[in-house]
């Protein structure tokens, strides 16, 4: 799994298939460099102009062209009831993201949340 900032392309593809990655938008990097070819890494796609949205884990192929698309449980979020979403024409803004149930944080007391129990958090701090 690799996540990185600031990758962000656009993308045409309409669907429920891989999407085909375009061209980095500016001031982004690509997925090719931000990410690296055959790679998995958590993205959100976004239909400009629409509420169609789906947020999930993904692979890109061998050349960072192609992004196969999450599936049941490796899609987090989406505008279609968590499943995934058949895309409609339009222009879509593609980008590698940290889904906010993958995140671990501490809260406002110092309690850890998320994904990491209180146990963990110290293991990890005594570790440290």
């Amino acid at each position: 799994l690799v996540i990185n900032d600031r990758v962000k392309v656009t993308s045409t593809t309409t669907g429920t298939g891989a999407f085909a990655l375009g061209a980095a938008v500016t001031g982004f990097e690509t997925f090719a460099a931000g990410i690296g070819n055959n790679n998995t890494t958590y993205y959100c796609i976004f239909n400009q102009g629409t509420s169609e949205f789906e947020v999930g884990l993904g692979t890109l192929d061998a050349t960072s062209a192609n992004l196969t698309r999450g599936s049941g449980a490796t899609i987090f979020s989406s505008s279609n009831s968590d499943n995934v979403v058949d895309f409609a024409a339009g222009t879509k803004d593609v980008f590698c993201t940290l889904p906010a149930s993958k995140s671990v944080f501490l809260d406002a007391s110092g309690t850890p949340v998320g994904a990491a129990s209180a146990g963990f958090a110290l293991a990890m701090a005594v570790a440290l």
